[in-house]
């Protein structure tokens, strides 16, 4: 450390000298300038000092340095690392004083924060020193820094006055002494004053006296008589001069009037007066009285003492009256000064004065309470922290001196901590016993630090800790054992029994799961037989139980928590089966066989008592299911014989006789003693006989067991009940399918007859012309691809279709379809109201006679898809009445006009639309419509319908003179019938005859 300290000493050199000689170059800059900046950079050069030692580094640094100047590499000189400094939060604790230094972490050097002013900082304190800590945290460390701050010459001497007036007697002696008032300089040292000049010197000369406390007595001695009648007033200059760099001065003028003789000056009795006050005393409190003699008498002799010292805070806080007493006037605090040094002067009337001075000690009073400042604390600790963890880092100080100064800390009792010493009023609160969070979760410590003082003062802070819990508890099962039943042939997934364990720790730690351990029941995991709830640790039967396999079967559970690493415990549970009569009592004896028939023979002189036989019986359940009983449920002779209630012996109970029947037939009940009771039933054949001949030819007549031919019946009565069930299903869906398709054939049929509007005999004509007294509808079909595109229209009370057949040339057939399809109210083929989509103009229509249609034309287009389009009986109206219904070319020549006026008006709609109302599918475009102009066909003529208007009439005419019939068949009253073709013929031949 005294190797590096050489070398930063070694570069503030080279860099003040580099300095030095550059601002000797510029001799633009003042002298005073010059002068000051050396003395800056060579008391820089001169002061900085770094010493370490034991966590301690001291600076020296001039005062007045600009902010952001750089005091010290703290980093280097305590040998960390910046990185430390950032990581540890490094931060500067100054206490209640202002902060001059701050620290920066990324440099880790320490800077000015402030322009540090010695004088306001310590005044006349040698040395004046900043006592600063660094504080790093994780762990918690503490430095100390001691920054001594050097005096720079940069406050001149000054006096209180500007001038001093004195009036001296002419018969003043020589070698009298007038105390003349000491110049202030803030500065201290070499920077301090040096020495005092008086000018002119012709009758006073300057006496300066060095005091013991190392201030300067100045006193201006006359060393010349004195003349009024010559020079009655005298002007002189004092000048204080310090021993700075550059050299500061400061003057005072100094008047004296001379005056006639007064050659006796006040004398005090005492050179030093002391005096002791304690502090906080009260105003108007008296340290001392002064006194002054003066061998003059009258006037001459009247003395008046007044504070000669030049500091203003003296005057401030005393005051000497006339009579010599020194009184409080301000507060004392012992804490700001522990003593003042007071200047006196008494002076006669006649101007000669002595001085003398006051030394005060201020007596220390326990005032001030101790404070207590934390510098780091953890809110949190683990309960394994280990002895000596630090958690709390603070400092107490007491402005007090001697025993009111000395502090002492402890905390409540009882509490696993203790306070340590760090360094002097530095101290740290540690763990000294263990620390178990499952016992004390938070900590309430209170520190409190007393003063010796009396009487005692002190202050108290209460600091909160939190235990961390840490997992050191394992879970605790409820019992040691656990010993839990279930009845046999339990349901699986059926919960037993429940294991409970708990954990002392909190949180994670204390979230117990159970875990089944792995383990063997009769060589089969114990998995397979039990489960266990990993949360609530509820025991499940994974199978069902069976008590006659297996009684009683032991695991482990194991109770594991949830910390890290986790801790666990283990417990034993057994589970005992218990029995239920699940199982029939199964007979051993006799032996029940299905092909033969085994009896026992009793001799014809067998006694009362007679065994027969004995049924044997056991039952695999146990306890009472297993007690088993006999009863004779069936007999031949239920006289002859009796079963034991517990043995199941047959016996005898009478004497047997040649009445009885040789084959006997006895039915033995065997039940157990359960709940419910279970029972098995045996037969034993018993033949009565003395030889074997006799039994053989009685047994062979027995029949069969009923037993296989009720199993027989039932189901066959079973399979005919299914036949019958399936026969009468299937027929009723035969049924519905036919029912199905014939409504569905109705419907379609329905569906592709003509939609014909329906109109009242006398439905009047909107053009105002009259009425119609026979309504016509015409109805054009068009399917391109269809067998049944037609061209329909129908006179009154019937419908005609006009069939147009696109495979065929000029084929045209006339179906007149039956009349009571049209009269039902509800038939699809009723005419939906008038559409307005297809109105023509009045030109527009074709009649009989011009271009009118006659009133009431309906057009119907069909398409391919099957979208049909239908105009109303506005399309077409005629302009009056037809007298009889027109004729068969007058109707042909109605239908070509409105199919060429219905084209053209198609043409004229909109693109992708027909333009019909909304009755019809909006799906329903020209792309779904046929050219109505081409394939349409007139029976009997090579004429097609066409649009072209120039075609028109000559169509209509050559239709017409190939379609009319004979002259006297157009007077006939009914409407002519277009031309047929053989098939037709024959199917209207047949029509009128029926």
């Amino acid at each position: 450390m005294i190797f590096i300290s050489l070398i930063v000493f070694t570069l503030y050199l080279f860099l003040a000298l580099f300095k030095l000689n550059y601002n000797t170059s510029c001799t633009d800059r003042k002298t005073s300038d010059r002068t000051m900046e050396r003395q800056v950079l060579f008391s820089l050069l001169l002061s900085v000092c770094v010493c370490s030692a034991l966590g301690q580094v001291s600076y020296s640094i001039p005062e007045e340095m600009p902010k952001g100047s750089v005091v010290g590499n703290i980093a280097r000189d305590l040998g960390l690392d910046v990185k430390r400094l950032k990581s540890g939060k490094a931060r500067i604790f100054t206490g209640d004083s202002a902060e001059y230094i701050e620290l920066s972490r990324e440099r880790g050097v320490l800077l000015v924060k402030e322009r540090i002013d010695r004088e306001s900082l310590c005044r006349q304190t040698t040395p004046c020193a900043l006592h600063l800590q660094i504080i790093l945290e994780s762990p918690m460390e503490l430095f100390r820094i001691t920054i001594e701050i050097t005096d720079i010459n940069d406050n001149s001497p000054s006096f209180k006055n500007d001038e001093k007036r004195f009036e001296i007697s002419e018969s003043a002696v020589t070698g009298s002494k007038f105390v003349l008032e000491k110049a202030v300089d803030l500065d201290i040292g070499r920077n301090s004053i040096k020495n005092y000049s008086l000018k002119p010197t012709d009758n006073f000369a300057l006496r300066v006296e060095n005091q013991a406390d190392g201030n300067k007595k100045v006193e201006m001695v006359l060393h010349k008589p004195l003349d009024r009648e010559k020079d009655e007033h005298i002007s002189l200059l004092l000048t204080a001069v310090d021993g700075g760099e550059p050299q500061m001065s400061g003057t005072v003028k100094i008047y004296v009037t001379v005056l006639d003789a007064n050659d006796n000056a006040p004398v005090f009795t005492q050179s030093v007066y002391k005096a002791a006050i304690e502090e906080n005393s009260p105003k108007g409190t008296t340290l001392t009285t002064v006194s002054a003699s003066d061998l003059d008498k009258g006037i001459n002799g009247k003395i008046s003492y007044a504070l000669s010292t030049s500091i203003d805070s003296l005057s401030d806080i005393f005051m000497i009256k006339q009579n010599g007493e020194v009184i409080l006037v301000g507060g004392i605090d012992f804490e700001r000064a522990k003593n003042y040094q007071i200047d006196i002067e008494a002076t006669d009337s006649g101007g000669l004065s002595d001085s003398s001075k006051i030394i005060v000690d201020v007596v220390d009073v326990n005032d001030n309470d101790p404070i207590i400042s934390i510098l780091s604390k953890s809110d949190f600790i683990l309960e394994n922290s280990p002895y000596n963890t630090v958690i709390v880092m603070f400092s107490v100080v007491d402005p007090d001196s001697s025993n009111n100064g000395r502090v002492n800390c402890r905390i409540n009792e009882n509490m696993p901590f203790a306070i340590k010493t760090a360094s002097n009023d530095f101290y740290t609160l540690v763990t000294d016993s263990e620390l178990d969070r499952e016992r004390a979760s938070e900590y309430n410590i209170t520190v409190t630090c007393s003063d010796e003082g009396v009487p005692s003062l002190s202050s108290s802070v209460t600091l909160t800790l939190q235990i961390s819990d840490v997992n050191d508890n394992a879970p605790v099962f409820e019992r040691s054992s656990y010993e839990a039943y279930i009845v046999e042939n339990n349901t699986p997934g059926i919960s037993i029994f429940t294991v409970k364990a708990t954990d002392a720790d909190w949180n994670q730690n204390a979230r117990v799961s159970y875990i089944l351990e792995d383990s063997s029941v009769n060589g089969v995991p114990v998995s397979s037989y039990v489960s266990v709830s990993a949360d609530s640790g509820v025991i499940h039967a994974v199978r069902s139980f069976d008590y006659e396999q297996i009684k009683d079967f032991h695991f482990r559970v194991k109770a594991q928590d949830g910390g890290s690493p986790p801790l666990s415990s283990n417990v034993t549970v057994k589970i005992l089966i218990q029995d239920q009569n699940d199982n029939p009592p199964q007979v051993l004896y006799p032996v029940q066989t299905g092909g033969s028939v085994v009896a026992e023979m009793v001799p014809r002189s067998a006694d009362v008592g007679y065994l027969v036989t004995k049924v044997v019986a056991v039952d695999v359940d146990s306890g009472q299911n297993a007690w088993l009983s006999y009863k004779l449920q069936k007999a031949t002779d239920r006289a002859l014989f009796e079963v034991g209630l517990q043995n199941g012996e047959i016996r005898t109970i009478r004497q047997v006789t040649d009445k009885d029947a040789v084959k006997q037939r006895l039915t033995v009940i065997v039940e157990d003693n359960g709940q419910p009771s279970r029972s098995a039933t045996v037969i034993v054949n018993v033949a009565v006989a003395d030889s074997f001949p006799e039994v053989l030819s009685e047994f062979t007549d027995f029949p069969h067991d009923k037993e296989y031919n009720d199993n027989l019946t039932f189901y066959l009565v079973l399979a005919l009940a299914v036949v019958s069930f399936l026969f009468i299903t299937c027929l009723v869906v035969i049924i519905s399918v036919k029912i199905y398709r014939w409504r569905q054939s109705r419907i379609l049929y329905h569906s592709s007859l003509p939609v014909i509007p329906y109109y009242p005999p006398r439905y009047s004509d909107t053009l105002g012309t009259g009425t119609l007294p026979h309504v016509y509808n015409y109805e054009v079909c068009r399917t391109t691809d269809s067998r049944k595109s037609d061209n329909k229209f129908g006179g009154a009370g019937s419908q005609n279709v006009l069939i147009m057949d696109p495979s065929s040339t000029g084929t045209m057939q006339r179906i007149q379809s039956e009349k009571s399809i049209l009269d039902e109210p509800d038939s699809p083929l009723e005419q939906k109201p008038p559409n307005n989509d297809w109105r023509f103009t009045q030109g527009q229509r074709p009649g009989p006679s011009g271009p009118h249609m006659p009133y009431g034309t309906h057009i119907r287009w069909t398409s391919k898809n099957g979208t049909r389009a239908t105009g109303g009986p506005e399309v077409a109206m005629g302009t009056g009445p037809w007298p009889q219904p027109p004729t068969e070319a007058e109707q042909l020549q109605a239908l070509m006009a409105a199919a060429n006026e219905v084209s053209e008006a198609t043409a004229t709609l909109g693109p992708g639309t027909m333009g019909l109302s909304t009755r019809y599918s909006p799906q329903f475009t020209l792309q779904h419509v046929p050219d109505y102009r081409q394939n349409v066909y007139i029976p009997g003529s090579t004429a097609t319908l066409t649009s072209n208007p120039q075609q028109q009439q000559a169509t209509a005419q050559q239709a017409t003179q190939q379609a009319l019939p004979p002259p006297q068949a157009s007077s006939q009253a009914e409407p002519p019938k277009a031309a047929q073709t053989p098939a037709s013929k024959k199917k209207s031949t047949k029509k009128e005859k029926k």
